[in-house]
């Protein structure tokens, strides 16, 4: 998996980071909650461990400010506090599970596999919805302000896997590993066509375009981005 850690304590991050990486994990690691939000935002993970409370940005808010983007990566909420009532708060506040200060890793590393795994069964619904634009999984059917989009089966893939990374970069060797099951690169311009499709049918006549190219990285699907990051 490739996890992001938001723990501004630095012993326990990097027993954390330590542990996690030894298991076969990508661990990337945020020490506050302004820089956490910035990450989550600019890259796509499999899930996310965020502390409750955090310097510059509470954990909960940066949690809450993901789920309005439309991300809905997994996310395990840290925390010294273990009233019933503070985990209440933080599973509304859109966090997946709650895990108290002290734990042990085997349990965490177990939690986490059992998050990601809800996540990749499907579990977060069959309609995808970002801004006006909605997918159905069962119908196969994608419209936007109720107008009807026809795609052909590999745009629907495409977008489909750009809605379930709202928010975040998705790079170019995410898309030919997961829309086109290559796990090489052709050294074909194959996504730059399917991704000019894709645009002009979801965003030509329409106010605001929903599919960015992030100059450099990759591509993001998102209702508001910075104009200094899209085209």
């Amino acid at each position: 998996m490739r996890i992001l850690l938001v723990e501004d304590d630095t012993e326990a991050a990097a027993y954390l980071v330590k542990g996690l990486t030894e298991s076969g994990h990508s661990v990337e690691h945020a020490a506050d909650g302004e820089e956490g939000l910035e990450m989550a935002i600019a890259n796509a993970y499999d899930s996310m461990i965020i502390d409750r409370m955090l310097p510059k940005r509470d954990g909960l808010s940066v949690i809450e400010e993901l789920r309005r983007m439309g991300n809905m990566a997994p996310v395990l909420i840290l925390s010294a506090l273990d009233d019933v009532d503070e985990r209440v708060t933080g599973l509304k506040a859109g966090g997946d599970d709650y895990l108290t200060k002290p734990y042990q890793l085997s349990e965490l590393t177990a939690r986490l596999q059992a998050l990601t795994r809800r996540a990749q069964s499907g579990v977060q619904g069959t309609v995808l919805h970002v801004g006006d634009l909605t997918l159905d999984l069962i119908k196969h059917k994608v419209t936007r302000s109720g107008r009807n989009i026809n795609l052909q089966p590999r745009e629907f893939r495409l977008l489909e896997y750009l809605m379930q990374h709202t928010g975040q970069v998705v790079t170019r060797s995410m898309l030919l590993e997961n829309v086109w099951d290559y796990h090489f690169d052709p050294q074909t311009n194959v996504i730059d066509v399917q991704i000019s499709r894709l645009r002009s049918k979801i965003d030509k006549d329409f106010d605001s375009p929903l599919l960015h190219t992030v100059r450099g990285a990759g591509y993001k699907l998102q209702e508001v981005s910075s104009p200094a990051e899209t085209n």
